[in-house]
């Protein structure tokens, strides 16, 4: 019996310790603008030096990242398609969402824009891509990258006529512009994520300034009364910390080459 006993001390106390380590970390859903922009990189080695907590990334699209949070596979989602994050938050899966930062959306494509594009008209450079049966990498994965450009291109009027070059690589943002380089291509991007792309090519910057393309990023932490499993009260100081002036500072600071990436707007909403 006193074996037993032992054991059964034992047991427990591995469990007890297990819980601990496990409750010092928790598992963002996020976009792969994040991730690929080598932000996270930055700002999550000074979330852990002032909560002590890890944080596990899984950068997707933002449509997958929120179906996974939905699911409870995720305790803080950090994504950029505010519609879709305020039906989140409606449905009972999060109880607020947080804006916290924006950066823009630009049309990259060929230096000689073969098409036409060049300028501040997103619509009207979406228009002429159509038009001229232009190639477009489009990354036709739900993604808040994705939908935007759906939005886009509805108000071009074209879409179900976006051109005979029109492709959908069911990709990331990476991948969507290393295929857009290699076939002299246009196609949508976040402005982080093209600050980071290093495989260019012949692409560049044809369509910016246009208010329709900013590009604004909320966070919330996933509810424990759909998922009690979910860590809850241990996502929420990732909120507090990321929206707070330090968080916000470290957004900031963040840059490529001498320039922002990313604007922390948290004081401003």
């Amino acid at each position: 019996m006193i074996r037993s006993a032992r054991r059964a001390l034992a047991t427990a106390l591995l469990a007890c310790a297990a819980g601990a380590v496990s409750a010092q970390s928790i598992t963002m859903a996020s976009t792969t603008s994040t991730e690929q922009s080598g932000l996270f990189g930055h700002l999550l080695p000074a979330f852990k030096q002032a909560s002590g907590l890890d944080v596990k990334v899984v950068a997707v699209g933002t449509g997958q990242a929120i179906d996974m949070a939905r699911r409870g596979d995720a305790d803080v989602l950090f994504v950029h398609d505010q519609a879709a994050e305020e039906k989140f938050v409606a449905e009972g899966f999060a109880p607020r969402r947080y804006p916290v930062m924006y950066n823009d959306f630009v049309l990259v494509g060929p230096k000689g824009d073969p098409a036409g594009t060049r300028g501040k008209d997103i619509v009207e450079g979406l228009k002429k891509v159509a038009a001229a049966n232009a190639p477009f990498i489009s990354r036709g994965d739900k993604s808040g990258t994705h939908a935007a450009e759906l939005r886009y291109w509805n108000q071009a009027g074209a879409a179900n006529a976006k051109g005979a070059g029109f492709k959908e690589c069911g990709c990331g943002m990476g991948p969507a512009l290393n295929i857009a380089s290699s076939s002299s291509g246009y196609a949508l991007t976040d402005r982080g994520t093209w600050l980071s792309f290093r495989n260019r090519g012949d692409l560049a910057v044809l369509v910016e300034g246009d208010r329709r393309l900013f590009n604004q990023y909320g966070v919330m932490a996933v509810s424990a009364r759909k998922h009690p499993h979910l860590k809850q009260a241990e996502a929420q100081k990732f909120v507090d910390w990321v929206v707070s002036p330090e968080g916000q500072r470290a957004i900031a600071s963040y840059r490529v080459g001498g320039e922002q990436l990313f604007f922390p707007n948290a004081a401003a909403q």
